[in-house]
């Protein structure tokens, strides 16, 4: 988009997380997020036994601030840093010396982290801690130090502080409590985002399916049904128009139906892994009895695709595996294993305290879950917006994803300690160790072909974790590689000259023996997608009057897309 900002595609492929951490961290307050707890006693401990290290940092952090206060400390920040991108941070003797102060007391502080000799859990908890405060005391956050605050000043007469001071008492006053990265209104679902036509073919308590109307003269037989995320709203796969994935696989020739999740609040605390399951199901049977069809494929994303599965392994439990004809996840996680800094902050005393918290309240809030994601990346997600919007006074640009990442959703009770409990245990991993429906799961039953992309860059949702997915299906895999971020891999539209996705013949244990063997391909993976689903969603058929009508005589229109569930705030 013209109008986006040049730190917007960053923000948009962090506006996401790991499941497991998002949905612990986000039952906490504000402040206990900055806080590692009992591993800060374990840091003062491991350091009083290195009293020669803890010496030795402070004496070089000295004799650094020495030379820094003389004019010749050759400390500089990272180039790609875009903080101190301004002329003035390196000319300025004042500046110079107060961003120089800055890196090398981070880095001490780093160092002694290091030296503390923690675990890994407890080195990584107190990494974490150390960085989001090196972060929030930069002096480019400073508003009497950044220079361009301060020529800001001069150009406005003071103006952007005032109109600076509004947005952050604004920002302020209700949760998340984060900077705005974009404004409420700067789209409106159903005309410039979630605007592909359609008809909603199906209510339930728990969703609406949504049929979108073809513009082909022809279609496949088989439907896809999309089952997105239950912690955000569908539309991150129908952005905006020229954006939309499902616009594109709608003008490819595909039946194309979504899910809408219904918004739910404390009377749906009850609704887990079993409700949603039946939702699902529920949906594909709506979406097989419209289309005249024996099954659908399946797109689904992020926990929506953690549900999907679980789904397929019900189904090849009872039998009925052939109601759905292929399967496609992206930017999904089965497989919690080597989980990095998401395992050591997900603890099963921060487990414990996130589901009693939810199970209290009756809900995960969505504002929450925003907040978590802004802290996690916080150069990018708040201090970027932090000096643009209240130092500089400056309004976000308007960026579709933004947009759809502040519209947030809330997680039911049980929901929120059911993936909790499922991630806990890494249970997709063991043959029966999770149910749905009543059945064990083991989806190396699961015999259908699956399309599984990940994104390169996903700092989030590491492409290894999306990767293991195709050891546990017992069907043939076809794995992408995109070389996006967590959010971009999936708004990838065709055109961008930069796009690029990986992908192999064959999928060893091994991810980094895939990649090895991949081949690189340019341009978006949405028309290969497009082409593995033609091979498998049955012969093409004519477009009748009433599939360009929308639903059926079991299922008649109750009214046009977007529907009604997705404007529930």
């Amino acid at each position: 988009m013209s109008t986006q900002d040049s730190h917007a595609p960053d923000a948009a492929e962090l506006a996401g997380a790991p499941l497991d951490l998002l949905l612990t961290d986000a039952a906490k307050g504000s402040w206990q997020r900055l806080l590692p707890d009992a591993t800060a006693l374990r840091l003062v401990r491991g350091l009083a036994n290195r009293p020669r290290k803890v010496v030795g940092r402070l004496g070089g952090l000295a004799g650094e601030l020495g030379r820094i206060a003389t004019g010749s400390s050759a400390i500089e920040p990272e180039p790609r840093d875009r903080r101190f991108s301004d002329p003035a941070w390196s000319q300025n003797p004042l500046l110079r010396r107060a961003l120089q102060a800055h890196l090398v007391t981070s880095r001490v502080a780093e160092a002694l982290v290091e030296d503390a000799r923690l675990s890994e859990p407890d080195r990584l908890r107190v990494q974490t801690t150390v960085s989001n405060l090196s972060d929030a005391l930069a002096p480019s956050n400073n508003p009497l130090l950044n220079p361009r605050a301060l020529k800001a000043v001069v150009d406005t007469g003071g103006a952007n502080f005032l109109r600076g001071a509004r947005r952050l008492a604004n920002d302020m006053s209700s949760p998340p409590r984060v900077p705005s990265m974009v404004e409420p209104d700067a789209f409106e679902v159903g005309r410039t985002a979630a605007a592909t036509p359609g008809t909603v073919v199906l209510r339930t308590q728990v969703l609406e399916v949504l049929q979108f109307t073809p513009t082909t003269e022809k279609v496949r037989e088989i439907p896809l049904l999309i089952v997105p995320p239950t912690i955000n709203k569908y539309y991150v796969t129908d952005i905006s128009p020229g954006r939309s994935l499902i616009e594109y696989l709608v003008g490819q020739g595909h039946q194309v139906f979504t899910i809408s999740w219904r918004n739910p609040d404390v009377r749906h605390a009850r609704w887990g892994f079993d409700t949603y399951g039946g939702a699902i199901l529920d949906a594909i049977d709506a979406a097989r009895e419209v289309a005249g069809a024996p099954s659908v494929a399946l797109l689904s994303l992020c926990s929506g695709g953690v549900l999907s599965s679980m789904v397929l392994g019900h189904l090849a439990a009872i039998g009925e595996l052939d109601r759905v004809a292929a399967a496609a996840l992206s930017v999904a996680v089965l497989d919690q294993g080597d989980a990095g800094v998401t395992g050591a902050l997900l603890t099963k005393e921060a487990a414990d305290v996130a589901v009693r918290a939810s199970a209290a309240r009756g809900y995960l809030d969505g504002r929450a879950l925003a907040e978590v994601f802004a802290w996690l990346r916080p150069n990018d997600l708040i201090w970027n917006y932090w000096v643009d919007s209240y130092l500089l006074g400056n309004s976000p640009k308007p960026f579709d994803v933004l947009f759809w990442n502040a519209d947030t959703t809330r997680m039911t009770a049980r929901l929120h300690r059911d993936f909790i409990h499922l991630s806990q245990r890494n249970a997709l991993t063991k043959p029966g160790d999770a149910t749905m429906l009543g059945s064990p799961v083991d989806l190396a039953k699961v015999h259908l072909d699956t399309y599984i992309t990940a994104g390169i860059a996903d700092h989030l949702c590491p492409w290894q974790n999306c990767y293991q997915s195709t050891q546990l299906f017992g069907g043939k895999s076809r794995f992408v590689l995109s070389t996006s971020g967590h959010i971009a891999s999936i708004v990838n539209p065709p055109g961008n000259k930069k796009a690029n996705f990986r992908t192999a013949e064959h999928n060893p244990p091994d991810p980094s023996a895939w990649l090895a063997e991949a081949q690189t391909v340019e341009g978006s993976w949405w028309p290969d997608f497009s082409t593995w689903l033609h091979a498998r969603t049955g012969e093409e058929i004519p477009v009748t009057e009433q599939l360009t009508q929308g639903g059926s005589r079991e299922h008649p229109p109750l009214g046009a897309a977007p529907g009604s569930y997705v404007l529930t705030r």
